[in-house]
């Protein structure tokens, strides 16, 4: 008789003994439950108070609503994007004159909210009106618009040049050895060695900042901006339905699941070199 005949045949692993019904697992079910039937009763709601005739006649609005806000947040980001480099290098300089202006600049615009900034800006530089027309900015400043995109690019700056910052730091020093041993000048190795790795290490906290732009853009609303959440109260003012709001919390959830899920296939398709 061989060996293979007299051993044991392969058996099912024996069951996972029941876990034990605790308190902790009572409540947990109990709070569960609650938001569940919470849940359906806001779904139930909204399914009875659907009114087609205030969805036609304030989507497009809506839309319209939408677009203004990708527009501000996209072109903070790219603005604030170009103003984080330099402030960034400015962080990063042993000149203390300019990190020390670089530093101020970031940490008042990180430690601020957003919507004192957005005032200081929009009422605060009104009180300027003459000086402003004397110097010829005042076109600029009288448009809500632009005092939004303005404050909005100097926020984000600040919050990228950090970013920014960090991922430079974060580039192992072996690599400007590297550079340094090939002969290579450092603005070469900079641009072409440094950056690009910083980029990569940064392309999770940039896609987070805008994120939290684009939810921080609901405050232009205060400011006469009908941007999404403009629209939104614009339309809730004429209605009193509570559903204006549901349909933007819908957009903005849209937005930001969206934005989401192109960002993970745009870091997982730039890592890819990087898993084994």
């Amino acid at each position: 008789m061989s060996i293979a005949e007299t051993m044991i045949p392969p058996q099912a692993p024996p069951p996972a003994p029941p876990k034990p019904y605790t308190l902790s697992r009572f409540f947990g079910s109990v709070f569960l439950g609650v938001w569940l039937a919470l849940g359906v009763g806001i779904f139930l709601t909204i399914a009875n108070g659907w009114d087609p005739e205030k969805f036609s006649r304030y989507g497009p609005s809506f839309l319209s609503g939408l677009g203004v806000t990708l527009t501000l947040v996209v072109s903070s980001i790219l603005m604030g994007a170009v103003l984080s480099f330099p402030v960034a290098l400015g962080r990063m300089s042993k000149n203390r004159l300019w990190s020390w202006l670089a530093y101020a600049y970031v940490y008042f615009f990180r430690g601020t909210p957003l919507i004192t900034q957005l005032f200081l800006v929009y009422y605060g530089l009104g009180s300027f009106r003459p000086q402003l027309e004397s110097i010829g900015l005042w076109w600029f400043f009288r448009d809500a618009w632009n005092c939004a995109l303005f404050t909005f690019t100097l926020n984000t700056a600040a919050y990228q040049a950090e970013i920014l910052r960090g991922a430079i730091q974060s580039v192992s020093r072996g690599q400007h050895e590297a550079a340094a041993a090939l002969g290579l000048p450092e603005r070469v190795a900079f641009f072409k060695i440094i950056l690009p790795q910083a980029m990569i290490v940064a392309l999770r906290p940039y896609g987070n900042e805008i994120i939290l732009m684009i939810k921080g853009s609901a405050i232009v609303a205060i400011v006469t901006v009908f941007d999404l959440m403009g629209e939104t109260r614009r339309a809730f003012s004429r209605t009193f339905d509570y559903q204006m709001y549901v349909w933007a919390a819908v957009l903005y959830l849209f937005m930001v699941e969206l934005l989401r899920n192109i960002w993970a296939w745009l870091e997982a398709r730039l890592t890819r070199h990087l898993k084994r």
